[in-house]
């Protein structure tokens, strides 16, 4: 604790400063998002529309080996994503006990404006905490797409007749709920990916970390809110095919 103390009290204002505005875009962003999604049209709803049309031809089917393939599919991503994330936070780590030479090395490196040894370990440790939440996110993430699969598993058949069609409506709404929760725990852990790499910019110049943040929020706005992709997914017309 007090080397933490220590850390915070020796790093100056302009980093501080980028600090603050990394952590303004990267929680702003996904709260932002969060609201936005609940009246605006999104990756995240339409893609929760078409995962409810999955789960209810899902009830239709007596043979549902497809749909848990599709779901282990789903988990291997995350998986290795969350494997990948340990492997980093590994990594740093270790870079964190030998401070001195990053330190040394960041020195001889050509735009790097200069650093102190406790600036450079207050930005790995922010490195670290970033990942760590990474990892949390997809390990929740694959737990989620678990109990979507338990949710499949014990789905009932279409020729059984003491389910309503009420019932099995709920069934697919709850199921389509979950795997959206554990599709949307795993975007969470891909932003941190993104503003990971904006990280990498503060070792250069708190500057050009700001500028890197603020480039991230806009690409994820952009991706998540005015894609094509997005647009392909909204107006998709089988007759234009």
């Amino acid at each position: 604790m007090e080397k933490v103390v220590a850390i915070w009290s020796s790093v100056n204002w302009q980093n501080l400063l980028a600090l603050a505005w990394f952590l303004i875009c990267f929680r702003g962003y996904t709260h932002y998002a969060i609201h936005k999604t609940r009246t605006t049209a999104s990756l995240a709803s339409i893609m929760h529309l078409y995962r409810y049309d999955w789960m209810k031809r899902m009830l239709e089917r007596d043979n549902r080996i497809a749909d848990m393939s599709l779901i282990a599919n789903l988990e291997r991503s995350v998986s290795f994503f969350a494997s990948s994330t340990m492997l980093i936070v590994a990594g740093i780590l270790t870079l964190m006990g030998t401070s001195e030479k990053a330190l040394n090395l960041l020195h001889d490196l050509p735009l790097v404006q200069p650093s102190t040894q406790a600036e450079v370990e207050l930005k790995l440790l922010v490195m670290i905490c970033l990942f760590v939440y990474a990892f949390f996110k997809f390990t929740w993430s694959l737990r989620q797409y678990g109990f979507c699969s338990v949710l499949i598993g014990g789905a009932p058949m279409p020729r059984d007749l003491s389910v309503s069609d009420k019932e099995r409506q709920i069934l697919a709404a709850r199921a389509a709920k979950i795997c959206s929760m554990a599709a949307n725990n795993f975007n969470f852990g891909l932003r941190s990916y993104y503003f990971g790499l904006a990280l990498l910019g503060w070792f250069i110049s708190p500057w050009l970390l700001m500028f890197s943040a603020t480039l991230v929020v806009y690409v994820l706005y952009q991706r998540e809110f005015r894609s094509s992709t997005l647009q392909e997914l909204v107006t998709s017309d089988p007759s234009r095919i």
